[in-house]
C-alpha cells in the first residue's frame, strides 16, 4: 500500500504549505488541526509517518507522542517547532521523535526527514504485520492447544506431553498437529521462534 504522511498543526497556513509541498512530491497526505482529530480519524494501514507541531493549544506534540505510546503505535514522528532549545530537543527525542525541525522548515530538509522516516517505517512495517498475524493465529488456538504449545516449546516428547495433558499419546499427537497447522509452523524451531516473538514462556522440560 502507498505510504501516507499525516500532518498535525493548528496553524492552517503552515499545515497547508506542508501538505502542498508533500503533494507536489507525489506523497499521499492526511492533515488535522488537532491531535484529537488525528487520533479520531487516522487508521494507519500502510507505512506512514507523522509531522506534528510541538506547540498546539489543545494538546502539545509531546501529548500526541504520549498518546502514541498509550495506544501502542509505532509510527515515526517528525516534530516541528517555532523555537528550539536543547531541553526541548531532548524531550522530543525521548518521546520517540525521528527528527526535530525548526520553523520555518527548509523544504528540502523536511523532504529528507520524511523519506528517512518512511524508509524506517517500511522496514519495521513488515515485522509489525507479521507479529499481528501471529497474534491472530495464537488467539485462534483453543486453551488446550495453547497449553500444548507451551509444553512443546519446552522440549517435551509425545509421551511426556500426553502425561502432562492427561490424555493418550494419540490425542497428544492430534493436539500437537492441530497446533502446528493453526500456527503455520513448519518445524519445532519455527514454533519456538514464534513463541519468542509472542513472549510465550516455556512450560516443562525433558
Amino acid at each position: 500500500m502507498k505510504p501516507v504522511i499525516y500532518v498535525v498543526d493548528d496553524d492552517d497556513a503552515v499545515r497547508g504549505s506542508v501538505v502542498n509541498l508533500l503533494a507536489a512530491e507525489g506523497f499521499d497526505t492526511s492533515d488535522f488541526a488537532t491531535g484529537s482529530a488525528f487520533f479520531a480519524a487516522a487508521k494507519p494501514e500502510a507505512p506512514s509517518c507523522l509531522i506534528c507541531d510541538m506547540a498546539m493549544p489543545e494538546s502539545t506534540g509531546l501529548d500526541v507522542a504520549a498518546e502514541f505510546a498509550n495506544r501502542g503505535l509505532a509510527m515515526p514522528i517528525i516534530f516541528m517547532t517555532g523555537y528550539g532549545t536543547i531541553p526541548l530537543t531532548v524531550q522530543a527525542m525521548k518521546a520517540g521523535a525521528k527528527d526535530f525541525l525548526i520553523k520555518p522548515v527548509n523544504p528540502e530538509q523536511l523532504l529528507v526527514a520524511v523519506r528517512e522516516a518512511l524508509a524506517f517505517d517500511e522496514a519495521s512495517y513488515g515485522r509489525r504485520r507479521e507479529l499481528a498475524e501471529l497474534r491472530g493465529r495464537y488467539a485462534g488456538l483453543t486453551r488446550r492447544e495453547q497449553e500444548t504449545m507451551a509444553l512443546v516449546i519446552g522440549g517435551l516428547l509425545i509421551k511426556q506431553l500426553a502425561h502432562r495433558l492427561g490424555v493418550s499419546e494419540i490425542m497428544a499427537k492430534i493436539h500437537k498437529r492441530n497446533l502446528m497447522e493453526k500456527m503455520a509452523a513448519r518445524s519445532l524451531p519455527d514454533l519456538v521462534r514464534q513463541a519468542e516473538q509472542l513472549g510465550i514462556a516455556k512450560s516443562g522440560s525433558r
